[in-house]
């Protein structure tokens, strides 16, 4: 009883905050209003765009801010029109009404580069993918540009209040990444596969170092060296080096320094910066509440309560790598890379009026060749003739003489 009675409490709790959330983004502030206090009709039009935002009468709006840039093409106010109706498609929500907002705020930015503004529009076209994303083991589409757009806020507005934002939503997207990298390396650990195991790994160890379980991955990576024979040895010890060194507060640290006391190889001194940041990490971790570990494993969001809070983030893609056991091919033995294509005009027509044309030639040939055989023909058949001529000759001199003998015995 006191069960049943539980669960009716909770499903009414969700039902509730459900609500009261849909209520809250209904009644939510516009973030971008016009603080200037006047009557002119371009800023009453814009005051009324806002009010239907924020009452979620979205199309509405975009109607009213239509007709304030197209009558008052000259006003102070088309920017923040601009940038309203965007907002509007943002608020709105859907995956169509996402595009929409994502094409106008890049519209903007085309438009209006160096207003403040700008930096954040941008930053909402990483909110737009970063909303988006799917945990490590699904679709990476929208965390790859999510990537790409946070990585933008900080290549090209630097120096807005929005970079420190940014950065820390980079951190956050990298870390998905890294874990469904990271999966992938310790599936093909698992399964035997060293080649491909230490390509995927090596390569997310060095181009992620901020990653929550990259002491893990750095140990898979370490074993699978060590057991592709006596050719990579020296990488397997580097590897696990590499846990004491970069990651002193790891709990494989231990594991690791016995490891390279079995190996015979030297144990590296920690990395005091490394020491203060994991320090710093595991101080300013991210406890999960009680509702985000009820609902974590039925939610379409990964979880990225485990991502750094400090450091650089890596501000180039992850590209993909070699494997150790393939050999490089060095310069000059592997043919020919390069092949370029030009569409430039000869300076002179000479050539072409001069050298005589290929095709003539070899059709030539060809009738040349079909003649020959002819010709063999023609210088055949005379003897044929010639032969028969001279039996004629035997026969006619064999009759003369017959005939002379007949006159003789008359």
């Amino acid at each position: 009883m006191n069960g049943h009675r539980t669960r009716q409490a909770l499903l009414l709790a969700a039902v509730l905050a459900s609500l009261l959330l849909a209520g809250g983004c209904r009644g939510r502030k516009y973030e971008n209003p016009i603080t200037q206090d006047t009557q002119q009709p371009d800023k009453v039009l814009f005051d009324k765009a806002v009010r239907d935002i924020e009452k979620g009468r979205y199309e509405v709006a975009r109607l009213t801010l239509n007709t304030l840039m197209n009558t008052y093409d000259s006003s102070e106010f088309l920017p923040k029109a601009k940038l309203a109706i965007a907002d509007s498609w943002m608020r709105e929500g859907g995956s169509h009404a996402l595009a929409q907002a994502e094409a106008e705020y890049k519209d903007f930015i085309l438009f209006y580069p160096t207003l403040e503004e700008s930096a954040e529009a941008q930053m909402k076209i990483c909110d737009i993918h970063y909303r988006q994303m799917e945990k490590p083991d699904r679709d990476s589409t929208h965390a790859l540009r999510a990537e790409e757009e946070c990585r933008q806020v900080l290549t090209q507005f630097p120096n807005s209040r929005f970079a420190p934002m940014a950065a820390q939503k980079l951190r956050e997207i990298q870390e998905v990444l890294s874990e469904g990298e990271y999966r992938v390396g310790a599936f093909y650990h698992q399964k035997g596969s060293l080649s491909a195991a230490s390509n995927r790994l090596q390569a997310l160890t060095d181009h992620y170092p901020l990653y929550s379980g990259a002491d893990q991955a750095l140990w898979r990576l370490g074993d699978s060296y060590l057991r592709m024979g006596p050719r990579f040895r020296q990488k397997g010890i580097a590897t696990i080096q590499r846990i004491v060194r970069e990651y002193p507060l790891s709990p494989l640290v231990d594991q690791a320094k016995r490891k390279l006391e079995e190996l015979e190889a030297d144990i590296p001194e920690p990395d005091p910066v490394a020491y203060a940041r994991m320090k710093y990490e595991l101080e300013n971790a991210t406890k999960k509440g009680m509702w985000a570990r009820m609902w974590g494993p039925f939610s379409k969001s990964p979880d990225v309560s485990r991502a750094a809070k400090s450091g650089q983030p890596a501000m180039e893609r992850l590209r993909p790598t070699v494997p150790p056991n393939v050999l490089a091919v060095t310069g000059g033995e592997g043919g020919v890379t390069d092949v370029t294509i030009s569409t430039e005009t000869p300076a002179s027509s000479a050539a072409l009026d001069t050298l005589p044309d290929a095709r003539q030639s070899a059709q030539q040939g060809q009738a040349g060749a079909s003649q020959a055989p002819a010709a063999s023909e023609e210088n055949a058949q005379p003897a044929a003739p010639a032969k028969q001529d001279g039996k004629n000759a035997k026969k006619g001199k064999a009759a003369s003489k017959a005939k002379s003998n007949g006159r003789e015995k008359k």
